[in-house]
């Protein structure tokens, strides 16, 4: 359960997550959203409960807000990329740049005049590069182009361990999740329905 400025917007959320589930976050309290991935990336506590991980478990967060990430960096865009890369070769720095639709010249742009599309796309290279087990995104695909949402979408399908995401583009969730969770505005707990974003909407209207 978490509190913030008065409101409750997790409140006795629970659940266990298995081998290969990609869960998708779905609903208008997009607020619980956030305070959740944070609690479950370490940068949030909760006021109630605890998060377990795994013992092999590896996590790598993509934060709603990438602002810190960037606002002090007088860099490129690769030399940016390297401060999270134990190897900085220029090639190997490419190679994850190029899958988020970086090349030629675009490494060499300044970081600080990026545009949001591309931020988020630096953001997705940074966390490809990470080589973690479970990834928590937080409305990855704002800002970016249908190329781009694509070129996430297929690279996110095949990826083959766990996924914490939420996204207002529809398609992109019915796509990748295999697990849709809700959280009722108001009401505790959580719907947890093993499934795509299809049936899940099929599901509710029938229990409506």
């Amino acid at each position: 359960s978490k509190t913030i400025d008065g409101v409750k917007v997790l409140d006795k959320v629970s659940f266990i997550v298995g081998h290969g589930d990609k869960i998708a976050f779905v609903g208008d309290n997009e607020n619980a959203h956030t305070a959740l991935f944070k609690i479950l990336a370490g940068e949030m506590e909760p006021d109630e409960g605890t998060v377990k991980w795994g013992q092999t478990a590896t996590f790598s967060y993509f934060p709603k807000d990438n602002t810190r990430f960037f606002q002090d960096f007088d860099g490129t865009l690769i030399e940016w990329l390297s401060q999270f890369s134990h190897d900085t070769t220029e090639t190997y720095l490419r190679g994850f740049l190029g899958r988020m639709l970086f090349s030629g010249d675009d490494v060499y742009k300044p970081a600080k005049v990026l545009s949001g599309g591309e931020k988020v796309r630096c953001m997705l290279s940074r966390l490809m590069m990470s080589k973690a087990n479970a990834l928590i995104l937080d409305q990855p695909t704002d800002h970016l182009d249908l190329e781009s949402i694509t070129a996430l979408s297929n690279g996110l399908q095949a990826y083959p361990g766990n996924l914490f995401f939420a996204s207002h583009d529809h398609q992109f969730i019915d796509e990748i999740a295999n697990r849709i969770i809700e959280f009722p505005l108001g009401k505790p707990g959580c719907l947890d329905y093993e499934g795509n974003f299809e049936d899940f909407l099929q599901w509710k209207r029938g229990r409506a």
